[in-house]
């Protein structure tokens, strides 16, 4: 049965990355960097530090200006910089509409001591482009970047590749790449521009 459903979590995966060509994906932290770099967007890195313990869900943060919801069945669990859930449940963060380009960062699976578990991994974005693979060790990357429609969410998940006991999606590392908001004056100028463009017409 559990194998029938990890099958059908790749072939879902694949029919979603298939359908979403504005979205780049990434397996290298180095060349999500270069690209982001390369855009109008800005990095902003969260370490997780400053976060250790329980917590109820949904818990809110802030990144470098840009403001996420984590929401987990059960709450939310961190521990030395690693970010996961309370209880064997996927993880959501939500973002700000209209801001977040890029996400990325090292999503792995841990057991209760936040060892980590060879799992299979499902990191699906808002629009439905996913990523379905083993991973192994907590220095995999994996990033996507929007070309098109801003990315509101993204969702991990896991599952044990072993088939035997709890694996808890865990984050480290989580990377956001966010479109710069422009001042109110900034946003006042664009407006008597509009207002000049319609007179001239």
């Amino acid at each position: 049965m559990r194998k029938s459903l990890v099958l059908g979590s790749l072939a879902a995966a694949v029919a979603a990355s298939a359908a979403s060509a504005d979205v780049i994906v990434f397996t290298q932290l180095a060349a999500y960097n270069i690209y982001v770099g390369a855009t109008d967007s800005y990095a902003v890195s969260e370490s997780f530090d400053a976060y250790n313990g329980y917590y109820n869900s949904p818990l809110a943060g802030n990144s470098g200006g840009v403001n996420w919801l984590a929401t987990a069945t059960g709450g939310i669990y961190a521990s030395s910089g690693l970010f996961s859930t309370n209880n064997p449940t996927g993880l959501t963060f939500s973002f700000d509409s209209g801001v977040v380009r890029g996400v990325g960062g090292n999503f792995f699976a841990t057991d209760i001591d936040f060892n980590v578990v060879p799992s299979y991994m499902l990191v699906s974005l808002n629009d439905g482009t996913s990523y379905f693979g083993e991973v192994t060790s907590s220095s995999a990357f994996l990033g996507f970047y929007s070309t098109g429609a801003s990315i509101t969410s993204v969702t991990i998940g896991a599952m044990s590749s072993g088939g035997s006991g709890s694996v808890y999606p865990t984050v480290d590392n989580f990377q956001i790449a966010a479109m710069p908001i422009p001042a109110p004056g900034a946003i006042a100028l664009l407006g008597l521009a509009g207002l000049a463009g319609r007179r001239r017409r």
